[in-house]
């Protein structure tokens, strides 16, 4: 709060007012979609966008990010609770709100332990994936509801597929109607309005259609409508803390808390990138942590940062994080005055909203920019997708994550090894990489860029024994290495070990510009010993004219590269050509 409290004046509080009514226009259908999605009551969506909303907003780092119900994380919930109680009942809603309880403790917990940078190693990729795969299992979800079938639900992909093939004869045209509108309208507007909330005209729109249709047909027509929300400010609540639940929820308490900070933290990013604000990671997270534990204690299950909504507050205006606080009043005013209107709303309507809600999660300019940039990427996104559908969710967010892990690692293990020459006219102190340029038959010089650690040591090794297989000549070996950034126990072992093979055979192993931090790693475990310290050459030294007398003169003599500017002048033992 400190970071922004001295931007409050009079003016930023007209600015933060219009952006907070403008987010809680967005937010009423958002929520009571998200909470439909999440198997929870539809008032149980807009306590969500209450007091989580004022503590992630007052106490995280950003100063336009809005936090509340997501369409991902609803998702996740339905998936992983619906099989442990009937969605909508009370026991269901009480294990949401546990697993609510414990998200927000895990995110205090890495707040604390300064592990903002975890989010790190969940890559983009693995979110895309993520988010497109939810945005499948949304749209499949609501097809039952679009169309006026009744048949059980569940959150796995192809059985509700299958069950949505069964019953596909018994199709309510009516209820079907209803949806069509609905999403013709939302369609429209966001073309061709797209200052106007498309979403409240959708809805609009789908209900007086819905209306119109029971005048005329005098019943309902099975067109069901959401069901009354009550006046009343979000009511007290408590987690159920026993062993056997908090057992049940743990693993994936886990993955919601990976998938909750990684939503919060990449949109915090983007958004304070066009602001120009610095996001503090740990900061983040101790603010989402905070609104999850109080959302638990007051009717609102798991948030995070919402895209959509932290982007129309950014574009309204909004100068402060008092922008979102604005946001909750307004929706408290909403809540005890204008809720009932809710009744009105088509489930068809709610499910067409949904569907736009699903299309938009489907990042479609991203999944065409990985595809076309790198095919491990591609590989851990479309894995990740696949493994939504066909996996518990928790499971898919951990199939994405090791995946990705797998992929880095396998990337750190093979550090690149690039063959190197003198540059021309500067081959006493600068090298670049070979291209056609003959070899010295004594001296090889390769660039290595990467870490040298435990995973790299075998690639590393493999190459440095092809070298010599190839080329048994070239007993000299000269590493460039300012692309070393890291040297771990077992690197400085094997090249202290490489440097003992090259002395034994007459040769060396030879460093330029070695870091300060490898030389040290190197010095402290005694590999410096065996390596020599005046066979570390620095930015400026004479490199080649140091090498250059141990070699041998009669291979010399009768070599005609002479790449290096000594050779064309003298031999190595001070005669001349």
């Amino acid at each position: 709060m400190r970071r922004w409290w001295s931007l409050v004046n009079r003016a930023s509080l007209r600015s933060d007012a219009m952006a907070g009514l403008s987010g809680t226009i967005i937010l009423l259908p958002q929520a009571v979609a998200y909470a439909h999605i999440a198997g929870m009551p539809p008032e149980y969506g807009l306590y969500a966008a209450i007091i989580p909303v004022i503590f992630a907003a007052l106490f995280g780092s950003s100063r336009h990010l809005v936090s509340g119900p997501t369409a991902a994380l609803s998702i996740v919930v339905f998936s992983t609770i619906s099989p442990l109680a009937e969605p909508g009942s009370a026991t269901y809603i009480a294990y949401v709100l546990t697993l609510t309880f414990m998200v927000g403790l895990m995110q205090l917990a890495l707040a604390f332990a300064r592990m903002g940078m975890l989010v790190n190693f969940i890559s983009h990729s693995v979110v895309i994936g993520f988010t497109a795969g939810a945005a499948v299992l949304i749209a499949v979800s609501q097809l039952k509801n679009f169309f006026g079938l009744h048949y059980g639900s569940g959150g796995e992909f192809f059985g509700t597929l299958s069950r949505f093939a069964a019953a596909a004869g018994d199709i309510n045209w009516q209820v079907a109607g209803v949806g069509a509108m609905t999403l013709a309208a939302g369609i429209l507007t966001k073309r061709h309005l797209p200052r106007v909330p498309y979403m409240i005209v959708a809805m609009v729109v789908g209900s007086v259609y819905a209306l119109a249709v029971k005048a005329a047909l005098g019943h309902d027509a099975g067109i069901e409508t959401v069901s009354e929300i009550p006046r009343s400010l979000p009511p007290l609540s408590a987690p159920m803390l026993s062993m056997e639940v908090l057992h049940q929820l743990g693993a994936i308490a886990l993955a919601v808390t990976l998938l909750s900070l990684t939503e919060a933290l990449s949109i915090a990013r983007a958004v304070g990138a066009k602001s120009g604000q610095h996001i503090d990671g740990n900061q983040e997270f101790f603010g989402q942590g905070l609104a999850n534990l109080a959302g638990s204690f007051f009717s609102g299950y798991v948030s995070s940062g919402s895209f959509t909504r932290s982007g129309i507050n950014y574009e309204a205006g909004a100068v402060t994080p008092l922008s979102s606080v604005f946001s909750a009043c307004f929706l408290v005013l909403t809540l005890l005055f204008f809720v009932p209107l809710a009744r009105y709303l088509p489930i068809a309507s709610m499910a067409a909203i949904l569907f736009m809600v699903a299309y938009a999660l489907i990042d479609v300019k991203h999944i065409r920019a990985v595809m076309r940039t790198s095919r491990r990427e591609s590989a851990v996104l479309f894995a990740t997708l696949a493994s939504t559908l066909v996996f518990q969710l928790e499971f898919a967010i951990y199939a994405g994550v090791i995946l990705s892990l797998v992929l880095y690692l396998e990337r750190t293990a093979r550090p690149g090894i690039r063959a190197a020459v003198p540059a021309p006219g500067e081959g006493q102190y600068h090298f670049v990489p070979q291209r056609d340029e003959p070899d010295c038959p004594q001296l090889k010089m390769e660039f290595i860029d990467g870490e040298l650690y435990f995973g790299a040591i075998d690639h590393v090794k493999r190459h440095l024994h092809q070298l010599e297989e190839v080329h048994p000549e070239q007993r000299h070996l000269l590493v460039l290495a300012p692309g070393i950034n890291f040297i771990d126990a077992s690197g400085a072992d094997l090249l202290a070990e490489e440097a003992r093979r090259r002395r034994a055979r007459g040769g060396g192993l030879y460093f330029h510009r070695l870091n300060e931090q490898a030389r040290s790693t190197l010095e402290r475990g005694g590999q410096l010993d065996d390596i020599g310290r005046d066979r570390l050459f620095a930015i400026g030294d004479d490199v080649i004219g140091t090498l250059y007398p141990r070699f041998d003169p009669q291979v010399c003599a009768n070599c005609r590269n002479r790449i290096f500017r000594q050779c064309k002048e003298w031999l190595p033992d001070g005669s001349p050509r």
